[in-house]
């Protein structure tokens, strides 16, 4: 796929708690004790703001129909059982219905599907594209299409329940067993009931769980709420099938080209690594077909597979977090020096525009949360690294922006520094910005529309300068720390492309400190820069810091604490 003239910028958002305004927050409220967004709140002022805030992508997650504890029974949509569902609002990686929406997204039940594709129209209209969540390697216990097409058979309908494995099964069985609800866990609590909770869930032969486990006794640690897609790999005995083309392997294909029909843009894969890369490579070119633009993200967790997932798998893009995300992560937390930064970049070499870098999404602790950073203000620096290191896209998750700290204990999750995935809340910094549905930020705090000014500023001159988003990447850190210029919680590197020089310079420091910086002759060189010439440096980003470099280009800067820079060399 050619690389467009910008980077994309995605925005996650969880789309059930996006819109929602209720503010009660009970934990393992109801849909109607504690609200739940529509996709008709993500309006049209919604989508400006965002467009304004420099996003290009908008993951919508949580869109296919997942187990959840509400009553849907009028619509035709079978009561799940409480037993294998997390929290009230259930896991959206727990799908119930490839073919489906989840319900509670919806104004008009029966006609959510329509509700959701207005809402792509809208997305498309505010000149933003549109990626949903795949969700392959496993699906709800209770898994059953109702909006399949006609013709389609369902996962499962004509499996040989009676062996542990066949390349011809969807799913993988212990023949004999019975499934068991692990003993601690207490759907929504002990304190409440649900017409479905008794501690029991009727499943013979028992299915293999998500996370691989081969026992009808999982712990409640597992994904005991899923079950194991089967791609023609025999797990036990490590060995594959794939000749004919296993079932599942058409059966998923099917899925994706049905939403790519219906204009999605793109698919955000949902443990990529744990379905063989073979299918990745035989589905991923089919689908584009279609659409030659579609992109494909793929959650990895194995640097020794990223390139396989890209050169056989065909990704465009991975998660780039064991390596960029970790490594930022410990900086903040004074735990990492700067230098272990740019080995990162190494070590991605030819591969970094695939690497998608975030600091937050739905897995991962909240930035502002006392359990990361702290203060949103201190992860400034690690988000500008983040956005402008490489051509690679970028990621925030809604709240981010405004220093959502993730706060509270909404039922199945704990107080943790995550914005729950499992029940009916509402996010309160978020929702200073929603203020009531205009999208205007009018409730925010002085320093939350500060801090969104900010992420307005760094996505859009990363998404938009064509240094940063078409640009060579070139080190100077290692050099400044071998002169004494600075210490290892500062970090300097330059993006460039033609006459547009950038020098990006982020300091982790917890007080004020007097640094320099130089540029070394082989960075003078790469830049084109004459060796005689008088050079200044202006900062894109908060528009305050104006430098002269000296004859051997050096300059010196005084840094308030956890600040950044993005200097434009003239």
């Amino acid at each position: 796929m050619e690389r467009s003239s910008g980077k994309i910028v995605i925005y996650q958002m969880m789309t059930r708690l996006f819109g929602n305004k209720k503010a009660v927050n009970k934990p393992y409220g109801t849909r109607d004790e504690n609200g739940v967004g529509k996709f008709n709140d993500i309006n049209e002022a919604a989508l400006k703001s965002l467009k304004e805030l420099g996003i290009t992508h908008v993951w919508y997650t949580g869109v296919l129909e997942h187990a959840v504890l509400t009553d849907y029974t009028p619509f035709g949509i079978p009561l799940d059982d409480a037993d294998v569902v997390k929290g009230r609002a259930g896991s959206p990686y727990a799908i119930k219905d490839y073919y489906d929406v989840d319900p509670d997204l919806a104004m008009s039940v029966p006609n959510r599907r329509e509700e959701f594709e207005r809402l792509l129209e809208r997305t498309h209209k505010a000149g933003l594209k549109a990626i949903i969540d795949f969700v392959p390697n496993h699906v709800a216990r209770q898994y059953h299409s109702d909006a399949k097409p006609a013709g389609v058979k369902d996962l499962g309908e004509t499996d040989n329940k009676t062996v542990t494995f066949s390349a011809n099964n969807n799913f993988y069985y212990l023949p004999g067993q019975s499934f068991q609800v692990p003993k601690e866990y207490h759907a929504l609590g002990p304190d409440n009931v649900f017409p479905t909770k008794d501690g029991k869930f009727e499943e013979t032969p028992a299915k293999v769980t998500g996370n691989d486990v081969f026992s009808a006794t999982p712990n409640i640690h597992d994904w005991f709420e899923t079950i194991k897609l089967n791609y023609g790999v025999d797990l036990q005995a490590k060995q594959t099938h794939f000749d004919p083309v296993p079932d599942t392997w058409i059966k998923m294909k099917d899925i994706l080209v049905y939403w790519a029909q219906k204009n999605v843009d793109g698919f955000r894969c949902d443990m990529a690594e744990m379905v063989p890369v073979e299918f990745w490579g035989w589905v991923i070119p089919q689908v584009r077909v279609i659409n030659p633009d579609i992109v494909f993200i793929a959650e990895i967790y194995n640097p020794h597979q990223y390139r396989n997932y890209i050169e056989n798998g065909k990704f465009n893009y991975l998660y780039d977090k064991v390596q960029l995300y970790d490594t930022l992560r410990l900086i903040v937390q004074g735990k990492a020096a700067t230098s272990a930064i740019h080995p990162i970049q190494q070590h991605l070499s030819g591969i970094n525009d695939n690497m998608l870098h975030f600091l937050e999404n739905h897995d991962e602790q909240r930035l502002a949360s006392p359990f990361f950073a702290g203060d949103p203000w201190r992860g400034v620096p690690a988000m500008v690294v983040s956005a402008t290191i490489d051509r690679g896209p970028v990621m925030i998750y809604f709240g981010q922006e405004v220093g959502e700290p993730g706060a509270g204990s909404a039922g199945f999750q704990a107080n943790d520094g995550r914005t729950t995935i499992f029940d009916y809340w509402g996010v309160p910094e978020h929702q200073k910005w929603m203020n009531e549905g205009k999208f205007n930020g009018d409730s925010l705090s002085m320093e939350q529309k500060q801090l969104r000014q900010f992420y307005g500023d760094v996505l859009s001159l990363a998404g938009k300068n064509i240094a940063l988003a078409q640009g060579e990447y070139l080190d100077i850190t290692a050099h400044n720390l071998q002169a004494g210029n600075f210490t290892a919680n500062t970090s300097a590197y330059l993006r460039y492309s033609g006459e547009e020089r950038l020098l990006i310079v982020t300091t982790f420091n917890a007080a004020d400190q007097q640094i320099k910086i130089q540029l070394p002759p082989a960075a003078v060189g790469a830049l084109g820069l004459d060796p005689t010439g008088s050079y200044i440096a202006r900062d894109l980003l908060w528009r305050e810091a104006e430098v002269g470099f000296s004859k051997d280009f050096t300059f010196e800067l005084k840094c308030k604490p956890y600040s950044s820079y993005i200097f434009k060399i003239k």
